[in-house]
């Protein structure tokens, strides 16, 4: 027992080997789905879902400015970034700017840290 392209059908239900023209399984009784083929859509800029819609280069270009404001381009990046948007395409975006801040946060700490410890090493006094 084995289907047209040369695999062996089983029932949905029981498990059970049934015979591939089959509409209901002998061992159970439930009928057997044929399966369907998919149909086939194109896929065009007038129809893809508003939250797949991709950025174009202005928008970015936009983001990176708006992105770039000190205070509310941070309050925006975490808008975006936490579901203030159901574009994927700009919470993505506005995801990655996130974690550039969060490097940079850490970059500007260490070299504070490291230039205060420079500062305190070079003002200590060798003199009792």
């Amino acid at each position: 027992m084995s289907s047209e392209n040369g695999k062996k059908k089983f029932c949905s239900n029981c498990g059970k080997e049934i015979d591939p023209n089959a509409a209901i399984c002998v061992n159970c009784g439930v009928a057997i789905e044929k399966p369907t083929k998919a149909k086939k859509t194109t896929i065009t800029e007038n129809n893809i879902p508003e939250e797949y819609r991709p950025i174009t280069m202005w928008g970015y270009f936009g983001y990176q400015i708006l992105f770039a404001l000190p205070l509310v381009g941070l309050i925006l990046i975490l808008v975006f970034s936490f579901g203030g948007t159901k574009n994927k395409n700009l919470r993505n975006f506005a995801r990655s700017y996130f974690c550039v801040y969060i490097i940079a946060l850490i970059v500007v700490v260490i070299v504070a840290i490291c230039a205060g410890l420079f500062a305190a090493s070079a003002t200590r006094s060798y003199y009792y």
